[in-house]
């Protein structure tokens, strides 16, 4: 058996400290959102704690880099993940890093050979729900003309746009917030997508097997089918020698008139 390599078994290790961070990042970020009151001292712990999940996933990409045997090749395949990392420095928006850290969580989940994809796309649903209204809210809440003024309107919306369902009663009406409108769009339809795909690669799966089911099950009948072919032959060979009593065909020869 093949013994993993460096970076395989450094992705295993840190998977799960990664996604505990990653529940501490949602955490952190939902709560100055849900609780614009709070104090200063709490804002500044979640604003440090988002930097400190994001340095995390910073330094995990950085080791991944150093053990892979190709470098090159890792940047060319993980480049969403490079990207992922570097955008929060370019612009350091809360709402950046949310989208990075949603990226780089998504990349290691699918790493993950244990995480079927029903579980992972359930996953995927509830934190777009859920970062989607936290984000939307903290961009809309104080706009001048926004009507997603709370969370459960918020919810409300994201919910709705990622069916792409779309009442109207609760619309963005800042840039960004038209942005995550999009975003969630066409996750939605992303997702719709793979459910279907899913559902009917299923079907197709099930119906291979019914089929592959009923050719062996075929093919045992004819094979039993030439077995007792088989067998009624040799009955018929032993019953035709048991006809025939030993000396039967000489006396017949002796009987017989001479010409």
């Amino acid at each position: 058996m093949k013994e993993p390599s460096r970076q395989a078994r450094w992705e295993r290790r840190s998977q799960t400290p990664l996604l505990v961070l990653a529940i501490g990042f949602a955490v952190a970020y939902a709560v100055p959102i849900v609780a614009p009151d709070a104090s200063p001292e709490v804002h500044r712990a979640c604003t440090r704690a988002e930097w400190v999940v994001w340095g995390a996933f910073a330094v995990d990409y950085l080791v991944r880099l150093a053990l892979a045997p190709d470098r090159k090749r890792f940047v060319r395949s993980h480049w969403l993940d490079l990207a992922a990392v570097v955008l929060p420095l370019v612009q350091p928006l809360r709402l950046l890093r949310l989208v990075a850290t949603l990226l780089l969580v998504g990349r290691r989940a699918r790493m993950a050979p244990q995480i079927r994809l029903t579980t992972y796309v359930a996953g995927a649903v509830v934190g777009l729900l859920m970062f989607g209204s936290l984000a939307v809210l903290s961009v809309e809440r104080d706009a001048p003309d926004g009507n997603i003024k709370n969370l459960g309107d918020a919810v409300w919306w994201s919910f709705t746009t990622m069916t792409t369902v779309g009442y109207g009663d609760h619309s963005p009406t800042t840039g960004l917030g038209r942005v995550l409108a999009v975003g969630l769009m066409l996750s939605g339809i992303a997702l719709l997508g793979v459910v279907t795909a899913n559902i009917a690669a299923w079907f197709i799966s099930r119906f291979e097997r019914d089929d592959q089911v009923e050719r062996l099950q075929l093919a045992a009948l004819r094979e039993l089918q030439a077995e007792v072919r088989a067998l009624r032959a040799e009955v018929a060979r032993l019953g035709g020698e048991r006809a025939d009593p030993p000396g039967a065909p000489a006396q017949r020869e002796a009987t017989s008139p001479t010409p």
